[in-house]
């Protein structure tokens, strides 16, 4: 059967230099470009998970990252795209283009069958069959075995009412179908790995807590379940050998909830030789310093920590279950490791005010973490905050299907005042802050206590460049290489920066070049590379322009603009099928 799963764009985006499409299917008013970051580009992971156990099965499958893609191209794609059976991932962000999508599906392809799933549909499944006829089936919750058994039933040209785990038509009545159980094993599930190149992982499902703010428990059911380790390992293994750059950013909602499990895999990582940088997300009550140091020594650069505040009162109402000596811990832990900590912290959560508000700010001043990323509170379906606003009577459901925001920014119960104070230092705040730098004593220290770690040399050499201790900056650097860094491309890159800083034009450039064949994608190697080029282009070497070059490591992903990852260009064969008696 020919299955095609697409993640449709947010709304009709208008072409490049044209207006925004005036019939209230465009962007939001006041959207800007920087409102819809990276992450939101990231393919979702769960389309890849459906279409590697449909290409288990035997069927042929596509898919397509549509999500920056212009609306006439959109349109086109859709014109010349034919399936069977077409899948849809639906987040709150991209609800009006999932609709603009399936109805534009319906009218290009009238017998076919679409279905959506993903957070927003989860939580608004009867919703949004009502509100968009071309939607025939839509799936809830975790959708491996719910989406197999649709695909099944499709394929057979059965009916495809009551299925376990959905919600769907029968006649003019919209129906779910019976609940369907968590998976059990989720090792029975083929990694994504197996068929996608990403720098995406996900280890683990569910998170044992329930923040206000927070929907994993509406996505994933209750409690925690993860793969085995030598699951994760075997698909870390197939994972790097399809990148070109060994970073993965493990994507679980909260990676280190089973001790246990993260040292064994660590120590896995290690065992197996598996040579590569990572991240991951978790809670700072999750860590400990034994841990960290297993994680730190299995190559983890950064830790994203879900802080949200560092107002004690705010902390209870949204149900954190943390403290704040439990942050500035965890954090002081993690630092003496050398991992960067990274906080996620949130405007306008229930009980917030202008001394809550403050109380945040003169935390981040203590507990000194190296990155902070701010966001307003977004009220999504299927969480404690949606439901809460609903039976206090302020939050009508209804406004998913009628308002043309992204997200459902609000504060829950702040004042006018209150919420335009932190909207004025939003916007002077946006995107990531820079907020902790550790220097060479720091680095000299994480050094002396983890060995002779090809990571610690990196940051300690790059701590000697910015210091301006040059060949201190180079014997580390060169140390880091030494031991097989896995991006050996950062460090050339600054040993390039190096040989600029002591005039050696010619250094640089072969430098730069060892760095492009061995790492090309690194964003600081990628942003260098261009600038020296552009200089030579003007004749700055002759002419004595300035040439600025950045020798900056920071664990950032920089993938290619290739599908289905990101909304790259789609390959010249991406509307054809193998012939039908090949099925």
């Amino acid at each position: 059967m020919r299955i095609a799963l697409l993640y449709p764009p947010p709304w009709k985006i208008p072409p490049p230099g044209e207006p925004p499409d005036l019939s209230g299917d465009g962007p939001p008013e006041g959207f800007e470009a920087s409102d819809l970051d990276g992450d939101f580009h990231q393919v979702p992971y769960g389309l890849l998970t459906l279409a590697t156990e449909a290409l288990g099965k035997g069927h042929q499958v596509k898919v397509l990252n549509l999500s920056a893609f212009p609306w006439q191209q959109v349109e086109q794609t859709l014109a010349e795209l034919d399936a069977d059976l077409f899948g849809l991932s639906c987040w709150t962000a991209n609800r009006r283009g999932v609709a603009l999508v399936a109805q534009e599906i319906r009218a290009r392809h009238p017998t076919t069958h679409i279905v959506v799933g993903g957070p927003h549909a989860t939580a608004l499944g009867p919703e949004l069959l009502a509100h968009t006829s071309a939607i025939v089936t839509v799936v809830v919750g975790e959708s491996e075995v719910t989406f197999m058994e649709l695909v099944a039933r499709v394929d057979a040209k059965k009916p495809t009412r009551a299925i376990a785990g959905t919600v769907y038509r029968d006649g003019e009545q919209v129906t779910r179908g019976p609940k369907r159980a968590a998976i059990g094993d989720l090792d029975q599930l083929t990694p994504p790995h197996e068929h996608f190149s990403s720098h995406i992982m996900m280890t683990s499902r569910g998170c044992p807590w329930a923040c206000t703010f927070c929907g994993a428990q509406s996505a994933w059911g209750r409690g925690f379940r993860s793969h085995s380790v030598s699951y994760v390992l075997d698909a870390l293994e197939r994972a790097l050998e399809r990148l070109p750059v060994k970073m993965i950013a493990i994507k679980d909602d909260t990676f280190t909830t089973d001790r246990k499990r993260v040292l064994a895999l660590c120590r896995g990582i290690r065992d197996r030789g598996l040579r590569f940088l990572w991240s991951c997300d978790t809670r700072v009550d999750m860590l400990d310093a034994e841990l960290l140091r297993e994680m730190r020594l299995a190559g983890c650069q950064r830790l994203s920590l879900g802080v949200e505040t560092g107002a004690p009162k705010i902390l209870a109402t949204i149900d954190k279950k943390l403290t704040i000596d439990d942050v500035v811990v965890a954090t002081d832990l993690a630092k003496q490791q050398g991992i960067k900590v990274r906080y996620f912290m949130m405007l306008g959560n229930r009980g917030e005010t202008a001394e809550t508000f403050q109380q945040t700010l003169d935390f981040l001043e203590v507990a000194r973490p190296h990155e902070a990323i701010f966001s307003c509170l977004s009220i999504y379906p299927g969480t404690t905050d949606f439901r809460d606003a609903e039976a206090a009577g302020w939050l009508d459901r209804e406004v998913y299907f009628s308002g043309t925001f992204q997200e459902l920014k609000t504060p829950f119960d702040a004042s006018k005042r209150v919420t335009e104070m932190m909207s004025t230092w939003f916007e002077e705040h946006r995107g990531l802050q820079q907020l902790h730098h550790d220097g060479v004593d720091d680095y000299l220290a994480i050094l002396g206590r983890l060995g002779d770690h090809h990571a610690a040399h990196l940051d300690l050499g790059g701590a000697y460049f910015h210091a301006g201790q040059l060949d201190l900056a180079e014997h580390h650097l060169r140390r880091a290489l030494d031991l097989a860094l896995p991006t050996p491309g950062v460090a050339l890159n600054t040993l390039a920066c190096i040989a600029f800083e002591r005039g050696d034009v010619q250094g640089m450039m072969d430098r730069f070049s060892e760095a492009v064949a061995q790492d090309p994608q690194h964003y600081g190697l990628v942003r260098n590379v261009e600038a020296a080029r552009a200089w030579f282009r003007h004749d700055g070497p002759a002419r004595g322009l300035p040439l600025e070059l950045h020798a900056h490591h920071d664990f950032q992903l920089l993938e290619r603009t290739a599908q289905p990852t990101l909304p790259g260009p789609l390959p010249p064969d991406f509307a054809a099928w193998a012939p039908a008696e090949q099925d």
